[in-house]
């Protein structure tokens, strides 16, 4: 027999071994030893009062062996010599479109512009030490994408899209910790990505698929509207009649393509800000009200926040507790921020994105001329300053949060995260009056609803700028572009995901689509 409970754990009592099955015990009304197991399908934290307490949603196994392997099984075949799919980007969607090419009997080739993980940590190394974006391997472009050296953040919202549990037994499959399967916010860690994305790879490569790393796409061969090949580095063609173009967001080079070829594309609204960074000790002693160090059993806090300002929103994202601000940049000249962690989140600094909406019909009217590229070029343009005000390389600009709010240059800079470094700069006169403003009244209302979050102790760093794609690349109800047969958008840079697992979820449907009809 199997039951399902719900426990409530105080801090105390979660530092008991059995308090589990002392729990379920009294609450069956049963023996101890009448439970052969106790499995846990959920966990979540509640802190929103002084008493902590542990949510946990159980299976009580009475008398009955506790299954030792997971009900989803990933029925991989030999695809050596089947029908080929080409995925352009090896990203999360272009990874889990593989995987379900293979599950379905095709053979995807993968064609990723950037370098496997190993490899790609030299480039990583080279923006932060030497300030040199290789526009082609960064932490933006390479084998996993821009999730491989993030902070892994697998919660979503999409779960009308595709079977989410399904993606999370895929990435423990693959050597993921199972614990995302039951923490209510799971997340795998910058440190143990690389791992997990090495034996996607080895999956996909045994069983009949490939992956050409340092292969960048530069033109599409098109005719009577269907696709005919793909132009490989400027030389080399390959013949396809299934793409999935799952670039991300930062493939500017692939919308201009697109844009010049007068293939149908559409501007998007996105957001854009500042990275925020603490103290993690603030953020504790805020979220669960103490002072001094958080006790051992209680992970680095997080926050989210949001806040209508003038008819935008203002709000949190990608928040990284215990984390490190890392540049995004995609090409030199630009300057961009974003965050990562660890597994176990035990930096010294919390950071997140604070940004503001933007909207494509009404902020940017001085951007009409570029079209549906008019958020690309706004985008830009903000890293470009963010690049000239941090001393023209990866030092970002920077300032006291206080002194931004309260609209005066800082003399000194708190201790950071960010490698490169940081330059004091004037960040409430240099954002653009639609960002400046808001995020200003945002950050003190901020301050209202997290009494210590507003702080001179805290910086803010410039620019959040690629929190999603400012362009979309439309698709039919089939998933496929309207204009080009063969053709599917997918993922972040099409503008159908938010994150890894949405992403995730959109290359198995693309995958699911492209082998129709062959």
């Amino acid at each position: 027999m199997v039951k399902e409970l719900q426990l409530r754990i105080s801090l105390k009592e979660e530092e008991r071994n059995d308090i589990l099955v002392q729990k379920a015990s009294h609450i069956l009304d049963i023996d101890k030893e009448d439970i052969t197991g106790i499995k846990v399908l959920r966990k979540s934290i509640d802190a929103r009062k002084p008493k902590i307490i542990f949510n946990y949603k159980v299976a009580v196994y009475i008398r009955e062996v506790l299954p030792k392997t997971s009900e989803y099984q990933f029925d991989y075949k030999d695809v050596s010599k089947a029908k080929p799919i080409h995925i352009i980007g090896f990203g999360p969607a272009g990874m889990y479109a593989a995987l379900r090419c293979i599950e379905l009997g095709f053979k995807p080739i993968v064609l990723e512009r950037g370098k496997n993980v190993k490899d790609r940590r030299r480039d990583l190394r080279a923006i932060n030490q030497d300030h040199f974006v290789n526009e082609d391997s960064n932490y933006c472009f390479g084998e996993g994408g821009a999730g491989t050296y993030s902070d892994g953040k697998l919660y979503t919202r999409s779960l009308k899209r595709g079977d989410v549990r399904r993606i999370f037994e895929n990435l423990v499959f693959h050597g993921a910790t199972d614990k995302i399967l039951v923490d209510a916010h799971p997340h795998i860690g910058t440190n143990k990505l690389p791992k997990v994305v090495q034996n996607i790879r080895e999956t996909i490569l045994k069983y009949g698929g490939e992956i050409h790393f340092e292969t960048r796409v530069t033109d599409f061969i098109i005719k009577n509207n269907k696709i005919q090949a793909i132009q490989l580095n400027n030389s080399d063609e390959m013949p396809a009649t299934r793409v999935i173009l799952a670039t991300g967001h930062s493939a500017r080079d692939i919308f201009y393509l697109l844009h010049n070829k007068e293939i149908a594309l559409e501007a998007k609204s996105f957001a854009m800000g500042v990275r925020v960074e603490h103290p993690q000790h603030i953020i504790d002693a805020i979220q669960y009200h103490c002072s001094g160090e958080r006790h051992e059993l209680l992970p680095a806090a997080s926050y989210s926040l949001v806040q209508q300002v003038n008819e935008r929103g203002v709000y949190s994202f990608c928040m990284c507790p215990g984390g490190f601000i890392v540049p995004a940049a995609t090409a030199n000249g630009e300057v961009v921020v974003n965050g990562m962690s660890p597994s176990k989140r035990n930096n010294l600094f919390a950071n997140s994105g604070i940004v503001v909406e933007i909207d494509m019909h009404r902020d940017l009217p001085k951007y009409e001329q570029f079209g549906a590229l008019k958020g690309l070029e706004y985008q830009k343009n903000l890293e470009r300053m963010a690049f000239t005000a941090g001393g023209r390389s990866q030092v970002a600009p920077a300032q006291r949060l206080t002194d931004f709010v309260e609209g005066r240059l800082s003399a000194d800079l708190n201790p950071t995260s960010y490698q490169p470094g940081l330059n004091s700069a004037p960040l409430h006169s240099l954002l653009p009056k639609l960002i400046g403003s808001r995020l200003r009244k945002g950050f003190e209302t901020f301050g209202q609803k997290m009494r210590g979050y507003y702080t001179s102790e805290a910086n803010i760093v410039g620019v959040e700028s690629r929190t999603s794609s400012p362009v979309s690349i439309p698709r039919n109800e089939h998933l496929e572009h309207p204009q080009i047969e063969g053709l599917f958008p997918c993922g972040e840079g099409g503008g159908y995901a938010g994150g890894i697992v949405s992403a995730a979820m959109d290359g198995e449907r693309c995958a699911e689509a492209a082998i129709k009809g062959l």
